[in-house]
């Protein structure tokens, strides 16, 4: 059983109903032992939004990157461009050769950077939750790039 890391923005209530569906969909998945969700883990002992604050949330997620045998990364986003947190944890995965299990469950295109250095892609929630994190099947994002 794998323990994930789920990358995703969560600044709208349209982000986070997302988010919760795939938190519910890794709770499911029984190749998941468990999973660590930033927007679930944002307190410290330092005051919200102080540097203080952000450097303790910046080593929280990245020694739990460190410890996740793949990362589960939403890049549905507002707007034209994927949430710049999300794409770090991205890259610092792929960086580590941690594979990164795509879920975008909105249409239009994806960044060739994400697109070429995903391992696996995946558009619904119940896909999520059947995804076998123990033997990591591939599969390739076909769409247009940016």
């Amino acid at each position: 059983m794998a323990q994930i890391y789920l990358a995703s923005p969560f600044f709208s209530d349209e982000q986070v109903a997302r988010i919760e569906k795939i938190e519910a969909a890794l709770t499911q998945n029984p190749t998941v032992k468990d999973f660590f969700s930033p927007r679930k883990n944002q307190e410290t002992d330092n005051e919200p939004y102080t540097k203080p604050w952000a450097t303790d949330i910046y080593h929280i997620d990245v020694s739990n990157i460190d410890a996740a045998e793949a990362v589960v990364a939403i890049i549905d986003f507002e707007g034209e461009h994927v949430d710049s947190g999300t794409a770090f944890e991205i890259g610092y995965a792929v960086q580590k050769g941690t594979p990164v299990v795509v879920f975008h469950e909105k249409t239009g295109t994806v960044n060739l950077m994400i697109g070429e250095s995903l391992h696996a892609y995946l558009k619904t929630p119940e896909a999520v939750a059947q995804y076998d994190f123990k033997t990591m099947p591939t599969s390739e994002y076909d769409g247009k790039f940016i």
